[in-house]
């Protein structure tokens, strides 16, 4: 195929199996782009000073998946030279530094990329239907994002 025939693609997966890095940043590389951006969402070992176990992630994987691909749409609104984007979610539990998230985007010059993949986690967090459970030592807790628009609606 031409490289200027390439038709830009979403890849959009949410799994319960680790993610890998090399298989999402392989999905959106293209000969048409000179740059992929890419954000990496681990699990760390501590929040406000409790020592975190690890993660849990729940989802509504139909509706997760709808939102994902309204947010890949508005990328391309936004950054219309964008040409693949790739979101991957983990599901179940995720030890400490292993990825809750991998989002990666081509484009053919760098800043374009970088702010898409800003916006798609920013949005993400704000309005995909994922909820994260911190395990704790002793405890548990049920995290929300502070940028999801249904928690921040009066109280």
């Amino acid at each position: 195929m031409d490289e200027s025939e390439e038709v830009p693609k979403d890849f959009i997966k949410l799994k319960s199996e680790k993610l890998s890095v090399d298989e999402v940043s392989e999905l959106v590389i293209s000969p048409y782009c000179g740059a992929v951006s890419l954000f990496i969402g681990t699990t760390r070992n501590n929040f406000e000073g409790k020592k975190v176990i690890h993660l849990e992630y729940e989802a509504y994987t139909s509706m997760a998946e709808t939102e994902i691909k309204k947010i890949c749409r508005d990328v391309r609104q936004k950054w219309p030279s964008v040409q693949h984007i790739a979101v991957h979610h983990r599901l179940g539990l995720v030890p400490i530094t292993e990825a809750s998230v991998i989002i990666a985007v081509s484009s053919p010059h760098r800043a374009e990329s970088l702010e898409a993949v800003r916006f798609c986690i920013n949005t993400l967090k704000a309005s995909v239907p994922i909820w994260k459970k911190e395990i704790y030592e002793d405890e548990y807790s049920w995290k929300e994002n502070k940028e999801c628009f249904w928690a921040n609606s009066e109280k």
